[in-house]
C-alpha cells in the first residue's frame, strides 16, 4: 500500500493503441520513492464526457489530452480544472487555441528561428455571418493574388492557418495550381509558405517534457514507413539545433507533449510545422521509437505528480523576446538562450534527478513489457483495427521486426 495515490487521466478519442500501453506501464511501475520520503503509486483512467458544475473538485492530478484540441465540451472542462483546480495539463488548452500555427509561426519569426517565408491571406468565400457583406464591402482591400505569390516565390505550400494532420495542404508549382488551390480552400483561411528545395533531410522530432527524439522522417511514404530507423542522418550541431527549437516551442507555449518538424538544408534548420496539440504517438507509425514515447510520457507524468510540479497557465514571453530582440546576440547565442530558458522551465536538472534515484528501472520495465506476450498481443490486435485482413500477416511481420530490432538495440 502506497503513501499517496495520484490518479492521471487520459482524454481520448479514436485511439487506442498507446493508451493501452501507458496503463500497461503504469501498472508494472506500481509503488515508487519519492524526495518527500513518502511511496507514491501512480493510477490512470479514461476520462468520460458528461454534464459538470463549474465548482466540483476533480479527482484527477494530471490529464493527457488527446481530444479537446477539436472537441469543444472537453476544452472547456480542461480550462476549468487548470484554472479552478490547478490540475497539470501536458499541453495547455488556453495557447492551443489562441496561439495555433499562424501565432506560432510569428513568434518564432521575432525569436529568430529559420521559419520559410509565410503571408497569411484572406478567404476565398464570404464567411457565413451576416455582417461579413458590409465589412467586406467597406474594409477588405482588393488584392493581386498573382503579385503575393510571387512575393513568396515557386514552389510554396498552401497550407490552413491552423491546420494539422497535413489536411487541405497543397503543393503550389505554378499560377494554375495556385488559382485551383485558393478556389478551393471556401471558408478556410490559408497561408502561402515557401517551400524549402532540395533539402537534405526532413526531421520530425517528438518532445515529451525534457525528453526529445529525433526521427528521420519521410512524408512521401505510407504512413507505416514515415518513420525511418537511422540513428546517424543529423550532424552533432544540426541534431542538437533540432532538439533546441523542439524544446523551445514547448516551453515557450507551454506544450509539453508536441512534435516540430523541421527541413534541414546544409548547416540551416528550417522549423515548418511545430503547433501540434495531438502528436503522432500510433504504435504502427512510431513503431521502433514506439517504447521510448511510452517511456518518455510515463516518466514525465509520474515526476510531475510524484514532486508536485506546479502547472503554469502564463507564459514568460518577454524573456525570449529579450533574447530575440537582441542584435548583439549571435543565432548560435541566441540558440543557446533559449535552450537555458526553456531547461529551466522543465526542470531538466532535476528531472534527469529524479528518474536515476526514483525510476531507474523504468527502461527495464518497457523492456519486459515489449518481450511480453502482452505486447504481442496489443500489437497483432492494433495491425487487425489498421489494415485489411488480407494484409494483417504482412504488418504483422513488419512491425514485429521493426520491434525486434529495438530489443536487441535494448538488450540488458
Amino acid at each position: 500500500m502506497a503513501d499517496v495515490e495520484h490518479t492521471i487521466g487520459l482524454l481520448l478519442g479514436t485511439e487506442d493503441d498507446w493508451p493501452r500501453a501507458f496503463e500497461a506501464l503504469v501498472r508494472r511501475l506500481g509503488t515508487v520513492s519519492g524526495p518527500d520520503g513518502r511511496t507514491h503509486r501512480v493510477l490512470s483512467e479514461r476520462v468520460t464526457i458528461e454534464p459538470f458544475n463549474l465548482r466540483y473538485k476533480p479527482r484527477h492530478e494530471l490529464v493527457i489530452d488527446r481530444l479537446a484540441y477539436w472537441y469543444y465540451h472537453p476544452r472547456e472542462w480542461l480550462k476549468k480544472i487548470a484554472l479552478m483546480d490547478d490540475v497539470y495539463l501536458l499541453n495547455s488548452p488556453f495557447t492551443f487555441q489562441s496561439m495555433e500555427k499562424h501565432a506560432a509561426y510569428c513568434a518564432m519569426m521575432r525569436l529568430g528561428l529559420k521559419v520559410p517565408e509565410t503571408v497569411l491571406v484572406p478567404y476565398k468565400n464570404p464567411l457565413d455571418n451576416s455582417r461579413y457583406a458590409y465589412t467586406a464591402a467597406r474594409y477588405n482591400q482588393a488584392f493581386d493574388l498573382d503579385a503575393t505569390a510571387a512575393q513568396v516565390g515557386y514552389p510554396m505550400f498552401m497550407k490552413p492557418y491552423d491546420g494539422g494532420a497535413w489536411v487541405g495542404v497543397s503543393k503550389i508549382r505554378n499560377p494554375d495550381e495556385l488559382h485551383a488551390a485558393y478556389d478551393a480552400s471556401g471558408e478556410r483561411l490559408m497561408h502561402l509558405q515557401a517551400s524549402v528545395e532540395d533539402y537534405d533531410v526532413f526531421a520530425r522530432s517528438l518532445t515529451i517534457g525534457p525528453e526529445t527524439m529525433v526521427m528521420k522522417f519521410r512524408p512521401e511514404q505510407p504512413m507505416h514507413a514515415r518513420y525511418e530507423v537511422d540513428h546517424g542522418f543529423l550532424g552533432a550541431e544540426q541534431g542538437d539545433e533540432v532538439v533546441t527549437i523542439s524544446r523551445l516551442v514547448n516551453a515557450f507555449f507551454r506544450w509539453e507533449f508536441n512534435s516540430c518538424e523541421s527541413l534541414v538544408r546544409g548547416s540551416d534548420v528550417h522549423p515548418i510545422d511545430y503547433a501540434n496539440a495531438c502528436p503522432d504517438v500510433a504504435l504502427t507509425s512510431l513503431h521502433y521509437y514506439f517504447p521510448w514515447a511510452m517511456a518518455a510520457l510515463m516518466r514525465w507524468s509520474v515526476f510531475c505528480v510524484v514532486t508536485g510540479r506546479k502547472p503554469r497557465l502564463d507564459t514568460d514571453t518577454s524573456a525570449y523576446f529579450a533574447i530575440g530582440d537582441n542584435p548583439s546576440l549571435s543565432y548560435a547565442e541566441k540558440l543557446a538562450g533559449y535552450r537555458k530558458l526553456a531547461d529551466d522551465y522543465f526542470e531538466a536538472d532535476r528531472y534527469a534527478e529524479f528518474c536515476d534515484r526514483y525510476l531507474g528501472n523504468v527502461d527495464e520495465i518497457v523492456y519486459d513489457w515489449v518481450t511480453s506476450d502482452e505486447f504481442r498481443s496489443l500489437l497483432r490486435e492494433t495491425v487487425r483495427a489498421t489494415y485489411p485482413v488480407h494484409e494483417h500477416e504482412k504488418f504483422f511481420a513488419h512491425f514485429g521486426g521493426l520491434l525486434d530490432a529495438w530489443v536487441r538495440d535494448n538488450a540488458r
